[in-house]
């Protein structure tokens, strides 16, 4: 039965961490004490040392030896149960895969770190400490990783169709990437060069339009700048709305070309505020990105066979009828001016959730019945690469795998840590749950809506995320024998808000951010008495 004490004592956990993101929304939103720019920079410092700091700190104390097998048997358990059950339903509907990681990422991935230790150390004792850091290093190795390889699957699997439409992606043996190209996000535009050997087989290169080596095909492309950092996927809530593209001109060819810098735009409806995802210096910003409209690249290849072994093909324009492609804005083009015809408008666009645009119906129809993949040992290649790139730039990564490194030596071998290393870490880690607390609510206050995707897709999303993921989880915990304090521990975790992190893939990668952004905000307010109601209604 829970008392009052009890109740008192779990509303102590809470208060605190929604005081700290009420006094952040509330420096934005009414006070105006913080510029998006001033935001983006306690963000920095959050996402690089704040919050990799406290995951190390956590993580570095638990004995890697005592671990719950039965709880951390339940959690698995749920998570391929609903990957499974999803993969099953996204093979018989259209756009299978991308609902298949929405709502993976929905049901099954809670703010456990921020959220889920403080309060569940309340609710049912500081052993709980313990189980909440077991999940939350599964989730930093295992299911972010595997998150993480959906969203670059399904951005590689994106770029084959878009730039080897038809049969010719049959052929590809092999991708190489340059060394900037990081991800397939689509964040900076890319470019593919194709070599074809004299069986047929393609080799693809894929490098940013930007890189440094020179090339005449790049004066048909939009040509952007280069992010400033070389890290990606560790910023929580910067600020990074896009400037308009500016001083440029067309030349006696019709192209166009920059005299000043321009930024890639991205498709979103609400504000741009990137959580773990460095980016340059922010940008001007009126916290609204309604138009944006996202090109990931700016060419669109046609290919042909050679039957020369060795020969290049390069042919970065997309084909309009009547003459050379002019780009008039961002990610739409016209037919060529000088030919005085006007072709009608087509997006291309590597972020739109759902789908590529193609000329109309019944091409699009065509270009999916005839469009053959590479092999999977090819595509897995290409995939692994970009992911471990990825996850080599992220804070986050080491931080996870240093804390279990030196837990394991640790509890081992009954090492201390010296105290000059100990304390150095301590004073920043005491600040990481207040100021991870903090960023979040500057994140709500920068949204121009609460609600981002609407109203019916909010009351799917939490109700997949407080009825679903609960349900799941308790007949995971029941099939394995968990019992007692540990089950409802196991519940109550599974109903805790969305997670940031795969809100942050849903950013970058363009697939439904609406619907996580959502699940940030509006479950962190309505957590508060949903996880009261669990805490209850389970101490009966």
């Amino acid at each position: 039965m829970i008392t009052a004490n009890d109740f008192y004592k779990v509303m102590c956990a809470m208060v605190p961490l929604y005081f700290a993101m009420l006094i952040a929304y509330g420096s934005v939103k009414w006070w105006r004490i913080f510029t998006p720019q001033q935001c983006s920079g306690i963000n920095r410092f959050v996402a690089v040392f704040a919050v990799p700091v406290l995951s190390f700190h956590f993580i570095a104390q638990n004995n890697p030896y005592q671990m719950d097998t039965k709880f951390i048997l339940a959690d698995t358990l749920s998570k391929v149960l609903v990957l499974v059950l999803l993969s099953v339903w996204a093979i018989f509907f259209k756009g299978g895969l991308d609902w298949l990681i929405t709502l993976f990422s929905v049901a099954t991935l809670p703010n456990t770190l921020v959220m889920g230790i403080p309060l569940l150390s309340a609710m049912y004792g500081e052993f709980t400490q313990s189980l909440m850091v077991q999940l939350v290093v599964l989730q930093c190795i295992i299911w972010y990783t595997l998150l993480l390889f959906l969203f670059e699957y399904r951005a590689a699997t994106v770029l084959i169709q878009t730039q080897f439409p038809g049969p010719a992606a049959a052929s590809i043996a092999k991708f190489e990437l340059d060394n900037d190209v990081i991800s397939l996000d689509g964040r900076d535009p890319l470019k593919t060069e194709s070599e074809t050997d004299g069986n047929g087989r393609i080799r693809v290169r894929i490098r940013r339009s930007t890189s440094s080596a020179p090339d005449s095909a790049l004066s048909s492309s939009i040509c952007l700048t280069p992010r400033a950092s070389n890290l990606s996927n560790a910023e929580i809530f910067s600020i990074n709305t896009p400037a308009p593209l500016h001083d440029y001109h067309y030349n006696s060819n019709n192209e166009i070309v920059f005299w000043g810098s321009a930024t890639s735009p991205r498709l979103s409806n609400y504000a741009s505020s990137d959580a773990y995802s460095l980016q340059p210096t922010p940008r001007a910003s009126n916290f609204n990105e309604m138009d944006a409209v996202t090109v990931m690249t700016a060419t669109t290849p046609t290919w042909a066979r050679s039957p020369v072994a060795g020969k290049v093909f390069r042919n970065p324009s997309p084909v309009v009828p009547g003459g050379r492609m002019v780009w008039d804005s961002p990610g739409k083009y016209q037919g060529d001016r000088q030919a005085g015809k006007d072709a009608p408008e087509k997006e291309i666009s590597f972020r739109d959730s759902s789908k590529i645009p193609m000329p109309d119906e019944a091409e699009s129809k065509e270009a999916a019945a005839n469009q053959k993949m590479p092999h999977a040992l090819v595509m897995l290649r290409l995939i692994l690469t970009v992911v471990g790139r990825k996850l080599s730039r992220n804070p986050n990564t080491y931080s996870s795998v240093l804390g279990v490194l030196w837990s394991l030596i640790s509890f081992k071998w009954n090492v201390g840590m010296p105290s000059l290393v100990k304390y150095s870490i301590k004073i920043i880690s005491d600040a990481g749950l207040g100021m991870a607390m903090f960023s979040l609510g500057l994140f709500m206050a920068l949204q121009p809506r609460i609600i981002a995707c609407g109203a019916k897709r909010a009351t799917m999303g939490m109700a997949i995320r407080f009825i679903c993921g609960p349900i799941i989880m308790s007949a995971a915990s029941f099939a394995v024998g968990l019992k007692s304090v540990k089950l409802h521990a196991a519940i109550v975790q599974a109903a805790l808000p969305q997670g940031i992190v795969p809100f942050v893939f849903a950013r970058e990668y363009g697939l439904h951010p609406d619907i996580l952004s959502t699940g940030v905000i509006f479950g962190m307010l309505v957590s508060l008495p949903v996880t009261l109601l669990y805490y209850i209604f389970l101490g009966l």
